[in-house]
């Protein structure tokens, strides 16, 4: 068994930068175990430095909504799939036609640049890269931001389904929050990496299971052999999961206490 678990809003809270004492010591007791327990979020490598000690002795991590998998005793990414400029720029602008306004950023390895106009909530550093997108944008992506308001009445679905039409096969679009979306490489994707990982592992799908609350969640929710929205989850997550984890400060790790439970009773 694999258990592949999103962290904002299902494993650990919103913006956390660290793990619950019980979720450590479920994430120990899977480790002691045998059972790799995954990371896989849409956070980028700068936002994880805190949570890697959680990581067990398989040492990988999966950033960036699938566009990295990362080995984390030797802080290097071992796979990167991502967007280079002159195909990026092209796909900005064609985001910026359908919603005037927009604002954008890229994720790199070594951390985030942005556009002048890019507002982020999160603090930016002093150092961080400012300018035109085309000035920034000299490197390898692992993931563009865009930023936008819109007309009161258009919600993240509708501005997510606009934006998936207009960038078709160029690119994957999801969204894991409200007035952001997040574009990858064609084919990326949490469940595409997570299946990368396992055939290295030699781990079966059937043999995954995984957690998550937003619509970036559902492509590995529906890869997985078994998989669980959290209570509090977005709708089309829950429709597209197996069951549902329990309302609790510590959920997924309640689910996982069980499923080890379990599995050392052959039930899974």
């Amino acid at each position: 068994m694999l258990i592949a678990t999103d962290l904002d809003g299902t494993l650990v809270p919103n913006g956390a930068d660290q793990v619950s004492a019980r979720t450590a010591a479920t994430l120990a007791r899977a480790d002691e175990a045998g059972v790799p327990v995954v990371f896989v979020t849409a956070r980028p490598l700068r936002w994880m430095e805190r949570l890697w000690p959680h990581v067990g002795r398989h040492g990988r991590a999966i950033v960036s909504n699938g566009a990295v998998v990362y080995d984390v005793p030797t802080r290097s990414a071992v796979r990167v799939t991502g967007l280079e400029p002159e195909i990026g720029l092209a796909i900005a602008e064609t985001i910026r036609t359908e919603l005037p306004g927009a604002s954008f950023a890229i994720e790199c390895l070594d951390g985030i640049r942005v556009e002048d106009a890019y507002d982020s909530p999160h603090d930016l550093l002093d150092h961080t890269p400012r300018g035109r997108l085309e000035q920034v944008w000299d490197t390898t992506a692992v993931k563009m931001l865009v930023r936008h308001t819109g007309p009161p009445t258009a919600s993240p679905e509708d501005v997510h389904r606009r934006i998936a039409a207009v960038v078709r096969t160029t690119a994957t679009c999801t969204w894991s929050m409200p007035g952001l979306l997040e574009i990858a490489a064609p084919g990326v994707t949490k469940a595409s990496a997570l299946r990368w990982l396992t055939e290295q592992l030699g781990i079966d799908q059937r043999d995954v299971v995984a957690f998550g609350d937003m619509p970036n969640d559902i492509p590995m929710l529906k890869w997985a052999g078994l998989s669980y929205a959290v209570e509090e989850a977005h709708p089309d997550v829950i429709a597209a999961a197996d069951r549902r984890a329990p309302r609790c400060s510590d959920a997924v790790a309640t689910t996982i206490d069980t499923l080890l439970t379990g599995s050392n009773h052959g039930e899974l």
